[in-house]
């Protein structure tokens, strides 16, 4: 979505090293991110922290989304987890959301970073349906559309996901 309006450069194409996401909210671990990386590079960046929202759960996963069953990364256990905490939920009680806080900053030190937080509401199956996606786009249902994220076309993802929202936002932002 950012390509052609800007030049994007990955963390991995400037050498720039991961850093802990240490925050307790989307948005600490974006800023955090976007710092370590405009520090590491000395140009401006963009980070986001995003992830499975669930209302039943108190908000877990949350912020631990990539690792809520343990490994980092592992999105078929954390996936298994989910459904196994979700067993005894009922049917009407499953509502969920994709949370995304999207941050730029200018500087490593920038007191002004434009901060875009989006959602895409949900609710959670009890079974995996569709292959498309990746993470828990095979539990998360969209009624608007009667599919999963894992059965939308990528296109269509992208316009009307949580990061799809939040990119377009920011681009909004940063015409401004």
């Amino acid at each position: 979505m950012l390509e052609g309006v800007y030049e994007l450069v990955s963390m991995d194409a400037m050498g720039v090293e991961e850093v802990p996401e240490i925050g307790l909210s989307f948005v600490e671990n974006a800023l955090i991110k976007a710092r370590n990386a405009s520090k590491q590079s000395g140009l401006p960046a963009l980070a986001d922290d995003s992830g499975l929202v669930i209302d039943a759960l108190k908000g877990a996963p949350g912020i631990y989304s990539a690792r809520y069953a343990g490994n980092h990364g592992d999105d078929d256990a954390n996936t298994r987890k989910v459904l196994a905490d979700m067993q005894a939920v009922a049917d009407d009680q499953r509502s969920a959301r994709f949370w995304c806080a999207i941050v730029f900053v200018e500087h490593a030190h920038d007191p002004t970073p434009i901060i875009i937080q989006r959602s895409w509401e949900g609710e959670i199956l009890r079974e995996k349906v569709g292959n498309n996606g990746f993470g828990y786009d095979p539990i998360f249902y969209l009624s608007t559309h009667k599919k999963t994220s894992a059965e939308l076309l990528p296109a269509t993802k992208n316009v009307i996901s949580h990061r799809g929202k939040a990119l377009q936002a920011l681009l909004q932002a940063l015409k401004n």
